[in-house]
């Protein structure tokens, strides 16, 4: 089974087992998630349930593995010829998720 799920703005294509990587969720290390916005579903017979906008009654299910925090952005903003300059840089905070089982 396959499912398309919605958190923070984004959307994820998973599939029982899969580690997805999205953006922090207040939760620890351990706990149980449960999704409750699944796009589509796509069962192992090939059958699709497409959500307007979410599919009723779909939830997907995982367990957080750890919170941790991505690999470092430079952001360098730069004018020509009027000695502008700035340097700067970011790290964006994730949690990975395991996904046990797609309802």
């Amino acid at each position: 089974m396959q499912a398309v799920i919605e958190t923070g703005s984004k959307q994820y294509l998973v599939s029982v087992g899969d580690k997805v990587t999205v953006e922090k969720l207040s939760t620890e290390a351990g706990d149980t998630l449960t999704f409750d916005n699944v796009l589509l579903v796509v069962s192992d017979d090939s059958s699709v349930s497409l959500g307007k906008p979410y599919v009723k009654g779909a939830k997907v299910t995982g367990k957080v593995l750890a919170q941790q925090r991505g690999k470092k952005l430079t952001i360098f903003k730069y004018r020509a010829k009027s000695r502008y300059r700035r340097k700067t840089g970011h790290r964006q905070s994730e949690t990975v998720v395991q996904i046990q089982s797609i309802v």
